[in-house]
């Protein structure tokens, strides 16, 4: 007998399905099915803001987490941060959803009382050369409505911190913090408040398209490996179904057997790694310092936690050979090796020139889970409904890296406004 977290009452009888080559859908319809209302694909921090806002608008919700608990994955593995909304080009969701998202979540956090500090950002040039690059970064964050943002020059930037080097500094006071496992232990505690469901090791598989209707193979993840689209253990109908699984969003599209792949956009992967600042007594800083940006990433950069510990990262590293099956079944290589910090000292020494020789500390690395490859332009969010793909009752997030954690609340309303 087999249980699913989702359905306590629910117990399956073992599945026999016929090992025959014959039509997909006759194997289909011999598995078991469950009608639900929405099912959210992936426990990080944006499927948990969408759980929680469907259910807040009195919607029943499933959440299906191939992990063994929420936010394993992408949300777990970054810097934490909260964004002004700076970087991203006029009338791109990722500029409106970072600027909404931004103010939802500092209420959210001040409400909930989830830690955060909003200590600011200082972006910094540290040539002359770089300073055009400083002014399009303010004129960017002006034209998206980042409020307070103010060139300074160098002598005012180091007064401000005394152990930065820099030539020119870009000041953005709105810019913060945040506990991000309890930012997102509250949202599922509301979440779970408002009648919403967590099921973990549990994974979709794929899906299919019957009569107009989408359905949602299911398994157990011990079972997960090897397994094929065609053998769920079972089979869901629901009514809206929202794939946010991160980085193996675009992997577990291509299963969904009736979305055409024109629409299914190219992965790529950049594998970013932090170091931790070790033999010191307090922080050399007090705000958040960010080098200009650079391919793939932001550069790498000074990131405080709530405790005042001090962090650099994320490096850009990107990562060739990962297949669809690969991404799908989440097998990423998280490893930090201590030889990456030999290229962090001369980056971090352009603006903070009395780093130590080893104080920096392997700490962990992220994967971000992009839309364009080295030297490519940087791509938008992509969120796919019925009205782009032509599949009903599905949405597909592609994309969602930085800023997806300062954007999550605004993505899940922007989701539930307009798909439910």
């Amino acid at each position: 007998m087999m249980r699913f977290g989702f359905r306590k009452t629910l117990k399956l009888k073992e599945i026999s399905l016929s090992k025959s080559k014959g039509c997909c859908t006759k194997i289909h319809e011999r598995g078991p099915k469950e009608r639900v209302d929405c099912v959210v694909i992936g426990a990080g921090v944006v499927g948990i803001a969408i759980a929680r806002e469907l259910a807040l608008k009195g919607r029943d919700v499933l959440v299906i987490e191939s992990g063994s608990t929420f936010g394993t994955g992408t949300s777990s593995r970054n810097s934490e941060v909260i964004h002004a909304g700076i970087y991203y080009p006029r009338n791109s969701l990722k500029a409106d959803f970072c600027v909404r998202g931004r103010k939802l979540l500092y209420n959210y956090c001040a409400d909930h009382e989830v830690p955060y500090k909003q200590i600011g950002k200082l972006i910094v040039a540290t040539r002359t050369s770089e300073i055009p690059k400083l002014v399009d970064l303010q004129n960017h964050g002006t034209e998206n409505g980042v409020e307070g943002l103010r060139m300074i020059d160098g002598i005012e930037a180091m007064r401000i911190e005394p152990e930065l080097r820099c030539v020119k500094a870009l000041l953005s006071p709105v810019s913060g913090i945040v506990d991000s496992h309890s930012l997102m232990l509250s949202l599922v505690g509301e979440a779970e408040n408002f009648g919403a469901t967590f099921s973990y090791n549990t994974a979709v598989i794929g899906g299919h398209l019957r009569e107009n209707q989408i359905y949602i193979h299911i398994s157990e993840c011990k079972k997960l490996e090897g397994c094929s689209p065609s053998r769920p253990e079972l089979i869901l109908i629901p009514k809206l179904v929202v794939n946010s699984a991160g980085l193996s969003a675009p992997s577990l599209a291509k299963r969904f057997d009736g979305i055409k792949s024109s629409f299914i956009p190219a992965s790529y992967y950049a594998r970013g790694c932090y170091f931790s600042l070790t033999n010191i007594s307090t922080s050399p800083f007090k705000h958040l310092i960010y080098p200009i940006p650079e391919d793939g990433g932001l550069g790498v950069h000074v990131t405080l936690d709530l405790d005042g510990r001090v962090k650099f990262g994320p490096d850009v590293e990107w990562i060739d050979g990962i297949d669809d099956t690969s991404s799908f079944l989440n097998k990423f290589d998280y490893s930090v090796s201590a030889k990456r910090a030999e290229s962090f000292y001369p980056e971090i020494r352009k603006y903070y020139p009395n780093l130590v020789d080893g104080s920096l500390e392997a700490g962990y690395a992220g994967l971000r889970p992009k839309l364009s490859g080295p030297g490519q332009a940087p791509v938008d969010f992509v969120i796919q409904g019925e009205d782009i793909h032509e599949v009903p009752g599905l949405v597909n997030l592609f994309g969602i890296e930085s800023p997806g954690l300062t954007s999550c609340m605004a993505i899940a309303a922007h989701i539930a406004s307009k798909y439910s």
